[in-house]
């Protein structure tokens, strides 16, 4: 990843190969923004009108490069937009940093050394620049033959260090936000990779070899359901989903146990390595992305081994439900009935439902150790998206308050979402003449139907909250921010605030 450096040092005597200023959206046109006075001063004070005249604006994700002023040591400014001027002594908001910092890691793929001269206030904008920069800076080109190693973009390296100008690198509250930006970057960047990789390296197998490895790495226990196990304990919705498959599933408990704990979570990921639908096959054109099913169970395993890093005072134990979803003789029917692991049948009605029920049996077996929250993840549904859009995921609950906290978490972090009802009257629709409960309902609300039925699986007073990241956990446009196309990492700072929020006895 890009290395990080908070500098006091000025910006005109800095060896780097460009120089990173912010620029806002003023009444009257382009304002320079804080942070780059210096570079303003060498312009005589007319850098804002430059800017005009090359056409900026201000506005969010535009990037206008101009040469350096003479005497700078830098040969390149680079101008990001942060958007609409602040309020006055309001500051800037950390997503605008976060984002401007993104877009200009981009720009900057091939570059060895940047200056950032964005506004820092304090270390809490020093960690969204920070965050912006080594999430910006993200390529995934393991599979491509060109390319300057496995984290080329386009055949250049990325960024490849990024110094803070007006951090400071002696001051503890900076120190410490830098360490938790890189470590939740990393993490997040892990997610990503996981999601972006092809499912033929990728299946259940492999996940959970590559959840063990980084358990080892950092102090985490680590248990693995496999077929056989999964069997043994009735665990009938993952290995209905994983029975077509050639690729076994896999259901991965992950424990983080700090000794000053007195909170607990439980984190449960829905993780299908590919999903064609099973005997109800989908149809062409929806099949290419579904890699990406496994989104979930990467941004719970993400969040549980940065929880690690940060040593936070809190129990956080993640549940990665993994299977295949493949169409063979051996796979599960329309019609077929699954014994739950919570002891409930559920009559399958759309083998492309498949993710509430690897999901139902994982939220059964963390109700069982009583935590005092879980939070399952998962890119559940198609209406989710009709609904949200492509970059807001859905927040269901069974509690109000702890639905608000968790949507509160999200956008302090910069994760859009959005809190959505769980309407009694579509219960009905899932009542089956067969089972206890179908795996469908009504189509319309479709996204709050699967929430209602993952609602059945959580024991019985336990605070439950749905995230469903169909829409932002994949990104098919372009880039934009510190977003890269393919696997985003959604969800994952939303979980690792609510661990923070959590040990510090601020959630509930």
């Amino acid at each position: 990843m890009t290395a990080l450096t908070l500098s006091t040092a000025a910006a005109a005597g800095l060896r780097a190969d460009a120089i990173v200023i912010g620029v806002a959206k003023g009444a009257k046109g382009p304002l320079v923004a804080p942070g780059a006075e210096a570079v303003d001063q060498a312009y005589d004070g007319r850098l804002a009108g430059v800017l005009e005249t090359l056409g900026a604006s201000g506005a969010e994700g535009e990037v206008t490069k101009l040469p350096a002023p003479s005497g700078f040591k830098a040969p390149l400014v680079v101008a990001v937009g942060l958007g609409t001027e602040p309020e006055k002594d309001a500051g800037y908001d950390a997503e605008a940093l976060r984002q401007a910092a993104g877009v200009a890691a981009r720009t900057l793929t091939g570059v060895k050394k940047a200056a950032f001269a964005l506004p820092l206030a304090d270390a809490s904008d020093a960690a969204a620049v920070a965050e912006g920069v080594l999430l910006g800076a993200y390529s995934f080109d393991t599979y491509k033959e060109k390319g300057s190693g496995p984290r080329a973009k386009n055949g250049k390296a990325p960024l490849a260090e990024a110094a803070l100008l007006g951090g400071k690198p002696r001051d503890k509250a900076y120190k410490a936000a830098i360490e938790r930006a890189t470590a939740v970057s990393e993490e997040l960047n892990r997610a990503r990779d996981l999601v972006n990789m092809p499912p033929n390296d990728l299946n259940p197998e492999a996940f959970a070899g590559i959840a063990q490895a980084a358990a080892k790495e950092h102090g985490i226990k680590v248990q693995v359901l496999d077929e056989k196990a999964l069997a043994k304990g009735g665990y009938g919705g993952i290995l209905g989903v994983g029975s077509g498959s050639a690729s076994g599933p896999r259901l991965v408990k992950l424990s983080y146990t700090s000794p000053k704990a007195t909170k607990s979570l439980a984190f449960v990921g829905k993780g299908i390595t590919y999903d064609s639908g099973g005997i109800s096959l989908k149809p062409a054109g929806h099949n290419e992305t579904m890699k990406c099913d496994m989104s979930g169970a990467a941004a719970v395993f993400a969040a549980v081994v940065a929880a690690a890093r940060l040593g936070l005072e809190v129990n956080v134990t993640g549940w990665l439900a993994l299977a295949e979803n493949m169409p063979s003789g051996s796979a599960t029917r329309p019609g077929d009935v699954l014994r739950m692991y919570s002891g409930k049948t559920v009559e399958v009605l759309n083998t492309d439902a498949e993710g509430r029920l690897v999901l139902a049996d994982a939220l059964w077996a963390a109700s069982q150790e009583k935590p005092d929250a879980v939070v399952d993840v998962a890119t559940l549904t198609g209406a989710m998206m009709l609904a949200l859009g492509s970059r807001t995921f859905g927040i269901m609950a069974n509690d109000d308050a702890f639905r608000t906290a968790v949507h509160e978490a999200a956008e302090e972090v910069g994760e859009p979402a959005w809190p959505m009802p769980l309407p009694e009257h579509l219960r009905k629709g899932m009542d089956s003449a067969t089972a206890d409960i179908a795996n469908m309902g009504e189509r319309m609300g479709g996204g709050l139907v699967a929430g209602l039925f993952l609602r059945e699986f959580v024991g019985e007073g336990i605070t439950w909250a749905h995230l469903d990241i169909a829409g932002p956990a994949f990104n098919e446009g372009s880039p934009f921010g510190y977003t890269p196309k393919g696997g985003t990492g959604s969800a994952v700072r939303t979980l690792v605030r609510l661990a923070e929020l959590t040990a510090a006895g601020d959630l509930g």
